[in-house]
């Protein structure tokens, strides 16, 4: 591979594609035909053959030391097969990728063990693979060892470790002995329990001070706190690069929320919408309910109960990762047998822009029961121009004096 031209560019991906065939025996088949044809004209089929598809379709983009790459997207969306391309287990079939320095990856942690040898053993035959003296792979293998917290059973076969073992292991072996200018990470971070998952958090943002990152996770705080940019995935196909904040909710909109219907012993709820001062619904975009920043709404629904109830209606909004942002505790109400249209406040909304949906029950007064919870009801979006500190706005006055 050439070095790119810019010397601050790590990776320069231009037009790569990438097709698989989804039939074994034709897969066989075609890369016999494919390898025949590369030899004898120097190029292999780019057009489409029977049960086949494209896995990357045109991925363009450039990475410079220092920053962090975000690959979003649904499960087989492409993400995977693109990190293997740039490590070089895959060969594209299309476009041109550019690396400048040692490519390293955390891609299936684990996955090259011997399962018949010990884990130290194993540490051993994975420094020699990357290049390392047996005197430098001794000097370092008590720090993988430490770091990969498996002191009892380093000496033991892997094939007796649990899968969390062997991950911590493989882990800690890429983490020391790996010191790449390009650095691919795949799902790497769900490795153990909370505290090896932040020892992870502190090692990967140590090695991204001096390499260009790309990072594949469908955990969303990992990507908000590592990444600069994201690029979203759909069938192969790159949606876009993005911020990361704005990427992120792109990506959730790729999955859109479900009409809810909700239904217990006593009650039957049905109609939610999301309504102004006015009384008028408010207007829809992609499923999803548009709120002003600052306004004033209101949940609006029928209700249908089959005896009087007393109690009390809760409402919960949540973000678009279903984290508790508001919680509403309303004042108890007594309800009539029959339908009855019923309508609760919201007060004034100052959320910072982004997807939110509403979760709301019904507690009996009498048995304290709950008698419907239901989530993700009337999702809604806020757009607004304020710059937002933090999920929600409130305000506060500044007192100053003269000293």
């Amino acid at each position: 591979m050439s070095k790119p031209s810019d010397p601050e560019v790590l990776v320069s991906c231009q037009g790569v594609s990438k097709k698989f065939c989804r039939n074994l025996k034709k897969s066989l088949w075609y890369g016999v035909k494919d390898g025949v044809s590369e030899i004898v004209r120097g190029q292999s089929s780019y057009t489409l053959r029977k049960d086949e598809f494209w896995a990357l379709d045109d991925i363009s983009f450039e990475l410079r030391r220092g920053e962090c790459l975000g690959l979003l997207g649904r499960n087989g969306a492409g993400k995977t097969t693109l990190l293997k391309v740039l490590s070089g287990l895959i060969k594209p079939d299309k476009g041109t990728i550019t690396l400048k320095g040692k490519v390293g990856g955390l891609i299936a942690l684990g996955a090259g063990f011997n399962g018949i040898l010990s884990g130290r053993e194993n540490i051993r035959i994975n420094g020699a693979i990357l290049g390392y003296s047996r005197d430098e792979i001794e000097d370092r293998i008590q720090e993988i060892i430490d770091f990969a917290e498996i002191p009892d059973f380093i000496d033991a076969p892997v094939n007796t470790y649990s899968s969390g073992m062997s991950v911590r292991l493989g882990f800690a072996i890429a983490a020391i002995l790996t010191k790449p200018d390009v650095l691919l990470l795949d799902e790497v971070l769900a490795v153990g329990d909370i505290g090896f998952t932040i020892k992870c958090l502190n090692a990967v943002r140590e090695m991204m001070k001096d390499s260009a990152v790309i990072f594949v996770s469908h955990n969303m705080q990992f990507i908000s706190q590592f990444c600069s940019r994201v690029v979203l995935f759909e069938k192969g196909q790159n949606l876009g690069k993005f911020k990361t904040s704005v990427g992120i909710q792109e990506y959730l909109n790729t999955f859109p929320p479900k009409d809810i219907q909700v239904r217990s012993d006593k009650i039957i709820i049905k109609d939610l919408k999301l309504i102004d001062e006015t009384g008028e619904t408010l207007q829809k975009s992609s499923d999803r309910f548009e709120v002003n920043h600052g306004s004033k709404i209101f949940v609006s629904f029928s209700l249908n109960s089959e005896e009087k109830l007393s109690g009390k209606f809760g409402i919960e909004i949540q973000d678009s990762l279903k984290l508790p942002i508001i919680s509403f505790s309303i004042e108890e109400k007594k309800i009539g047998c029959g339908c009855s249209n019923v309508k609760i406040p919201l007060k004034k909304i100052e959320l910072n822009s982004g997807n939110y949906s509403i979760v709301m029950g019904f507690i009996e007064k009498e048995t304290k029961k709950v008698l419907f919870r239901v989530e993700n009801i009337c999702p809604f979006f806020i757009k607004t121009h304020e710059v937002l500190w933090g999920k929600i706005l409130t305000y506060s006055s500044l007192d100053i004096k003269k000293s």
